[in-house]
């Protein structure tokens, strides 16, 4: 006798090739709509699905699969002979298989100017009872509902006559977690309007799912176990969708490392720019006429503490660059793309990892911390400068060469955690002190920790200098440019300071604690 699937998909990827298959294999196919017409056209035998319950369609198709003769054929247990005999009084078939995927909900709310009316049509109904059905009665009955799944299914049909319980099992685990990002969807994209779809920016409901990409050999620390889940649906501008051409698997302290310096990488877009990354801190970053160029003054900047650490650039990784990558024991190189040559001669460093990954872009969520027993979300921080509010406070204006500058330090200190002082030139970082509980030390160890002359050179600073110390022991070492946010009760004071040394400072009107 032949075995019952039904189909009713909206993905229709692989959906022909994959009932071709089944039917050679002695299985009926039940189908809807659409899905029906797709099968149809392409040959293939089809029993749809009002013509199979005796009901139409109806309700513009919100109604179709919702009926007894499909959940009783799903949800009947072959072990009972009450509820066979159930099915064989009212003349219902089991069914023996589901092949169902949802509609498209999550691509449609990612058009930023969807209706509510729009995104609710979009929210399925009987899809999700079915799949559910079928995974809660995953003994008897095959659920499928990603189309990655369908090669696999056939090969084991074909060698097997049957889908083992432990693969049946797997497939109904997938259901759950489909529907619970599908439900996680709705559930936040409605909490987050009102019905006249009127948006407040914090929904009452957040819901995200994330799914086991990695076990890591060790967290931060040894004694810490750890593993890397990836965000179902994550962007391919994220780490989750890196390519990785060789080295060891990313260790936890590898992943978050990694995420900072392209994050810092990607604030500089036009000129070839490359960042060493150390505990998700810059410890050298610098432009050039070519990456290579860029990579050279960045090494400079601090390389004893560029050891062990990560590098990152925004433009193609080229043979000259790689040159120098290979005399460097570092733990991760990332960039959106190598040349051929790059690749062969950083293949004989076996522990690199060598990523490849897009730029990222701006981000479309939120930033999440975790803390126990909740979680806080915030905006990213996407912005530079409070424009209306960026302005210059000294009696001198800074020059043209002092603003690139500025604007290139401010760019790194953004990314540099709290409090953070960065000294820098034009087109590279001359210091960074990260971290400190208090500024002034950030600016002593920002001057340390420098291995250049320091006169001439400008200063930022993530947040508002509370004293004039810091101006004080930044014009010691000839720093005459100053880009900080401004708004501290003694911005008079520190502004007199940098008049007095005939310094040029800008306020931005924003600040950029990183903690």
């Amino acid at each position: 006798m032949k075995k019952k699937v039904l189909v009713s998909v909206s993905d229709k990827n692989g959906i022909v090739d994959f009932c071709k298959k089944l039917v050679e294999l002695n299985f009926e196919v039940i189908s809807t709509g659409g899905t029906a017409k797709t099968l149809q056209k392409s040959g293939i035998p089809v029993i749809e699905i009002d013509a199979y319950t005796g009901f139409p369609e109806m309700l513009d198709g919100r109604v179709k699969t919702l009926h007894p003769k499909i959940h009783a054929g799903i949800l009947a247990m072959r072990e009972k002979r009450d509820h066979l005999d159930v099915l064989a009084n009212h003349g219902i078939p089991l069914i023996d298989m589901v092949v169902v995927n949802l509609y498209p909900f999550k691509e449609t709310i990612k058009n930023p100017e969807v209706i509510l009316e729009n995104a609710i049509e979009q929210i399925d109904i009987g899809g999700p009872t079915m799949i559910r059905a079928a995974a809660k009665n995953y003994k008897d009955v095959s659920v499928v509902t990603d189309p990655s799944d369908y090669d696999n299914i056939i090969n084991i049909l074909k060698e097997n006559g049957e889908i083992p319980i432990e693969f049946k099992y797997k497939l109904a685990a997938k259901v759950f977690k489909h529907t619970a990002d599908y439900d996680g969807a709705i559930a936040q994209f409605l909490s987050q309007r009102d019905y006249k779809n009127n948006i407040t920016q914090w929904p009452e409901t957040i819901s995200y799912q994330f799914s086991l990409q990695q076990q890591l050999r060790y967290g931060e620390n040894p004694h810490q176990n750890a593993a890397f889940y990836a965000e179902n649906n994550a962007s391919q501008f994220s780490l989750a969708h890196a390519k990785q051409y060789q080295g060891k698997e990313l260790s936890f302290n590898n992943i978050v490392d990694t995420e900072a310096a392209y994050r810092l990488i990607a604030e500089f877009k036009e000129k070839p720019t490359l960042a060493f990354i150390k505990h998700t801190n810059p410890c050298g970053i610098a432009t050039g006429e070519t990456i290579s160029d860029a990579f050279y003054k960045a090494k400079e900047v601090d390389p004893v503490s560029a050891f062990g650490g990560i590098v990152a650039s925004n433009k193609e990784i080229d043979l000259q660059t790689a040159e120098g990558i290979k005399e460097m024991f570092l733990e991760v190189v990332i960039a959106p793309k190598y040349t051929q040559e790059a690749l062969e001669l950083l293949s004989s460093k076996k522990n690199l990892r060598v990523l490849e990954m897009p730029l990222p872009e701006q981000h479309t969520d939120y930033d999440i911390k975790r803390v126990e027993g909740g979680v806080l979300l915030q905006e990213w921080d996407e912005d530079l400068f409070d424009n209306e509010k960026l302005k210059t406070v000294s009696k001198r204006e800074p020059t043209e060469d002092e603003k690139e500058a500025l604007y290139l330090a401010w760019k790194i200190v953004k990314h540099v955690k709290s409090n953070a002082v960065v000294f820098a030139n034009k087109d590279r970082a001359l210091g960074i002190g990260a971290g400190q509980m208090s500024r002034v030390d950030s600016v002593k160890i920002a001057v340390e920790k420098s291995n250049f002359d320091l006169k001439g050179a400008v200063l930022a600073s993530d947040a508002f200098f509370p004293f004039r110390d810091n101006i004080d022991e930044a014009h010691k070492v000839g720093i005459i440019a100053v880009i900080q946010p401004g708004g501290s009760i003694r911005d008079q004071e520190v502004i007199d300071a940098v008049d007095e040394y005939d310094m040029s400072m800008i306020f931005t009107g924003m600040r950029h604690f990183k903690h």
